[in-house]
């Protein structure tokens, strides 16, 4: 049902989906959708949560088995990552993580944003020894704002990511981090 979900949110935004449709697209009983989900929301809130297992699973894993030379490769490599589900998930571009639904998906005090940011600090942390835990989790909370931002519009300029956006997130993210962290 979820990967339905995906594949509908995709042609008719979270708007446009209903659970009549997710049952039709997914071949079971409206039933059996409701036996599982009490309404579409609920639905939606599952697909942005496997996504975001899968994104932070896919950066903990790719963490431990690359050896990064520098903290800015290891940064590149999140945002390589969400790029990758932007170009790849079904869904994904449209839902990002849950914030079409809400904010708070994983954690009733933070937002999405500042759960990866915080996952993000702790696999940095381990990697390269960073110091100033508060003052790196702050300007890791910023950059994942920023490129958030920055990667939504990508996406609206080009269905394939704008390029020369994408780059620029990069470097723009790189440079405003440089400023703030310390090894």
């Amino acid at each position: 049902m979820l990967d339905a979900c995906a594949e509908l949110v995709d042609e008719v935004g979270y708007e446009g989906l209903t659970t009549t449709l997710l049952a039709e697209r997914a071949e079971v009983a409206i039933g059996s959708v409701y036996q599982f989900f009490p309404d579409k929301r609920a639905i939606v809130q599952a697909l942005a949560l496997r996504n975001m297992d899968a994104y932070l699973q896919s950066l903990s894993d790719r963490f431990a088995a690359e050896t990064f030379t520098h903290w800015w490769d290891a940064v590149d490599a999140a945002i390589d990552g969400y790029i990758h589900m932007h170009r790849s998930v079904p869904g994904f571009r449209t839902l990002h993580f849950g914030d079409v639904v809400d904010l708070h998906l994983l954690d009733s005090d933070r937002d999405n944003n500042a759960v990866i940011a915080e996952r993000l600090a702790e696999l940095l942390m381990q990697q390269f020894q960073l110091m100033d835990r508060a003052r790196l989790r702050f300007a890791l909370q910023i950059s994942v704002e920023a490129a958030d931002a920055l990667i939504k519009l990508a996406f609206r300029r080009d269905p394939s990511g704008d390029e020369s956006v994408l780059t620029e997130v990069k470097a723009l993210i790189r440079e405003y981090l440089h400023r703030h962290v310390s090894a």
